[in-house]
């Protein structure tokens, strides 16, 4: 099964990331099919588009947009899958839905870890404009502390770090390798 420009993903578990085990017992932490932050955004290429390089293989775990695994009621409250679902656990989706391969961000985007804020007379515990790059598409080096504009940031969950996905053209002034910086990782993520 391989289409000409598209991948084939299924999701690695569930579709949604809505139990937390504790102990011996299971936590449900949301019941709403409208949540986007508990919607699975992990995948495995099933396969990939027979046109196009996009150094991606069959087997491959990817992180994908929250809406392909995404449920959701029409009109008349009847509950569809997305518009990627095709078949028995199967996703249909286009290369700009797969944001990251492996440690290898897809092009046109980085990964950065927030930074704990400086600013003493904030109550807010990260500077939501600066972040430690984690993943990039070559474009900046891992490591490097970046800024970026206002509400250009996505966040993800990678591996228990938080971080934000932002598109490179909206990272706007690099402040270098600053080794003393402290990222911010919340103790849910």
């Amino acid at each position: 099964m391989k289409s000409p420009y598209c991948f084939v993903v299924e999701p690695v578990g569930k579709r949604y990331n809505n139990v937390k085990s504790i102990g011996d017992k299971e936590l449900i932490l949301n019941t709403d099919v409208s949540k986007h932050e508990f919607i699975n955004r992990r995948a495995i290429v099933v396969s990939c588009p027979i046109i196009g390089d996009y150094n991606i293989s069959p087997g491959d775990e990817v992180i994908v947009h929250h809406n392909v695994f995404r449920r959701w009621y029409d009109m008349q409250g009847k509950e569809r899958n997305s518009k990627s679902y095709f078949k028995e656990n199967k996703y249909i989706i286009t290369a700009d839905q797969i944001f990251l391969n492996g440690k290898q961000a897809m092009p046109g985007y980085s990964f950065a870890q927030p930074l704990v804020s400086e600013d003493g007379y904030s109550s807010e515990k990260e500077d939501s404009s600066k972040g430690v790059i984690v993943y990039s598409d070559g474009t900046h080096e891992a490591g490097e502390v970046v800024g970026y504009t206002p509400f250009s940031q996505y966040e993800f969950v990678v591996e228990g770090q938080r971080l934000y996905r932002v598109m490179n053209k909206f990272i706007t002034i690099k402040y270098g390798h600053q080794r003393n910086k402290e990222t911010y990782n919340p103790s849910w993520a």
